[in-house]
């Protein structure tokens, strides 16, 4: 009011503190909204892209073990079982946003015991899962489509076809190295560049922002990707200002 204003001295520099403090209030709230939305936008773009995994997951392990019952071969109700223990987990457990790493390891596992009986003696597989999982928690099916881009790789294969695996657990970091063998580079889409791999780089930027390094490169017939994330223990969450990692695309 005038009167109060004049009360403390300066009308104008009164009146100009008022009006800057409510326009700096008015600022927040936008803030506020435009951070609100950002990240309702980011959690459905997570969700959608959680959800273009599981069919693509799904139908090539179904084609598996669809191959070997026409066969009548007697794996096929191991692979059925192996198969219903995978889905149990996608389906109870990964649509929380972090699940146990052990757990994602045995998805893993399960998952190239089931291509390997398809490819047989057509493919050389070499696995090593070392260091302390427990406590750790991963965002599910995060390293799965590095692993099924591996095996896309070999089935174009004309002849001997190999994969070769490291998981590991530094300290909070875990990394992952895989390389496969690969058809020659021709001159038309290559497989493996940046495109077939999208989906699970927008998911690492919205989940581990700043906290993961991936490298994608191909090496004459040969494609190697090694990531490193930075994980959350199941009872202290990540620091946010804790060592900054780059993003690094696929070569092609």
């Amino acid at each position: 009011k005038p009167g109060f204003i004049r009360g403390f001295g300066n009308p104008p520099l009164i009146l100009g503190l008022f009006l800057s403090l409510k326009t700096l209030k008015n600022w927040h709230l936008e803030q506020l909204k435009t951070e609100t939305l950002a990240k309702e936008n980011a959690s459905a773009e997570l969700q959608l892209l959680k959800a273009q995994v599981h069919p693509h997951f799904l139908f090539n392990t179904l084609n598996n073990i669809y191959s070997f019952s026409l066969n009548q071969s007697p794996q096929a109700g191991a692979l059925v079982r192996k198969l219903s223990g995978m889905l149990r987990y996608m389906i109870n457990e990964c649509e929380e946003k972090l699940v146990p790493l052990e757990k994602e390891l045995t998805l893993i596992q399960d998952y190239m015991g089931l291509e390997k009986v398809r490819y047989g003696k057509r493919l050389n597989m070499e696995v090593e899962i070392h260091g302390d999982f427990e406590n750790k928690l991963i965002a599910p099916l995060l390293m799965i489509p590095f692993i099924e881009n591996s095996f896309k790789q070999s089935n174009k294969m004309n002849g001997y076809a190999w994969i070769n695996m490291d998981i590991s657990m530094e300290k909070d970091f875990l990394h992952l190295k895989l390389a496969n063998g690969m058809m020659p580079k021709t001159n038309g889409p290559q497989e493996g560049s940046s495109d077939d791999l999208i989906n699970v780089q927008k998911r690492l930027t919205l989940i581990y922002p700043q906290r993961h390094e991936l490298k994608i490169a191909r090496e004459q017939e040969m494609l190697i990707v090694h990531l490193k994330i930075q994980l959350s223990d199941a009872a202290t969450p990540v620091s946010q200002k804790d060592e900054k990692f780059l993003v690094t695309t696929p070569a092609n």
